[in-house]
């Protein structure tokens, strides 16, 4: 019952790996879907957050003005640890219970934890490999402005308030180069399923 962690950075095909894996069979545990899931309207994490960031990155209808709050917390470092802060803990909680329930549900399930954020919040956990999607920053800045529409500017915020490829590529223990074309990413992540499955 393995339990993987898939990392990028934005714009890696970090998304287009956990298609491929969940097409051979993984169960696929999205950070990014249980973020929005712990924010979701009436949450004490979106509580909390209108507490610290204020009412202005809280939509009329209650629910949480990601725009807004990426507008804010991006370009600011301490800002964005405060973010994190409130966020991280939260969805920590919420992702051990569903791995939990996939194991539960199915003993020989192959868990795939679909992260961003791995270096900065979870890379000390359990997990049996970490896989990392990389391409290069320039390639990752061109897929927001071009799949995206981000301006430049933007999309090198976004870029720049990840850690470093550098620290990420440190803790892999399988890399999946995503800057060919797609073919080229899921023969890697095929080979990567064979290679969990035969353990």
């Amino acid at each position: 019952m393995p339990l993987i962690a898939l990392t990028g950075g934005i714009a890696s095909g970090k998304s287009t790996i956990a298609r491929r894996l969940a097409e051979r069979g993984a169960i696929i545990v999205d950070a990014d879907q249980i973020v929005r899931d712990v924010q979701s309207p009436g949450s004490p994490v979106l509580t909390r957050i209108a507490e610290a960031f204020g009412p202005e990155v809280i939509t009329s209808d209650g629910a949480l003005d990601r725009a807004a709050l990426g507008a804010r917390a991006f370009g600011d470092p301490e800002l964005l640890k405060q973010l994190n802060a409130i966020v991280h803990p939260a969805v920590r909680e919420e992702s051990q219970r569903r791995f939990e329930q996939a194991f539960a549900d199915d003993p020989q399930a192959v868990v795939v934890y679909d992260v961003p954020l791995l270096v900065e919040a979870r890379v000390d956990d359990p997990w049996d490999l970490i896989v990392v999607a990389h391409a290069p920053a320039s390639v990752r800045r061109d897929r927001l402005v071009e799949l995206r529409g981000m301006d430049e500017k933007a999309a090198q915020e976004r870029i720049d308030a990840q850690v470093s490829d550098e620290k990420r590529l440190a803790i892999a223990d399988v890399v999946i180069d995503t800057a060919g074309d797609i073919a080229e990413t899921h023969a890697q992540t095929d080979a990567l399923w064979e290679r969990i499955r035969g353990q």
